[in-house]
């Protein structure tokens, strides 16, 4: 049984997951995508799993900021990795992959559901 928790060290919602794991006494690894990068396999097996509205951040700053000819270009899964890959800020954040369970974001409610299986 392994759980890795994918995330950028000081976004706060990846903090929240980080304090709750070890609170839970859950052992996880931290992958930091900004430090260890991020390969097409790893996205593309997220997309197996997450729809990528839900795994593209289109609220966050780096969204934002892209041209609207490249936000219109993300029509299909590889325009998304291609994106994510380039841009990892883009990404929401925490992914956990718990045993080949998925979830993005944090809260309480979802993580209780998914460690208390």
């Amino acid at each position: 049984m392994t759980t890795t928790l994918y995330g950028i060290p000081n976004c706060d919602t990846v903090k929240k997951a980080r304090v709750w794991l070890a609170a839970q006494q859950q052992e996880f690894t931290f992958h930091d995508f900004k430090k260890q990068g991020l390969t097409r396999e790893i996205v593309a097996g997220w997309l197996k799993h997450l729809p990528r509205d839900v795994l593209v951040n289109r609220k966050g700053t780096t969204w934002r900021a892209l041209s609207d000819e490249r936000k219109a270009s993300i029509v299909d899964d590889d325009a998304a990795i291609a994106l994510m890959l380039e841009n990892p800020s883009v990404i929401k954040r925490p992914v956990l992959d718990k045993d080949g369970t998925f979830a993005v974001s944090f809260s309480d409610a979802q993580y209780q559901q998914i460690f208390n299986k």
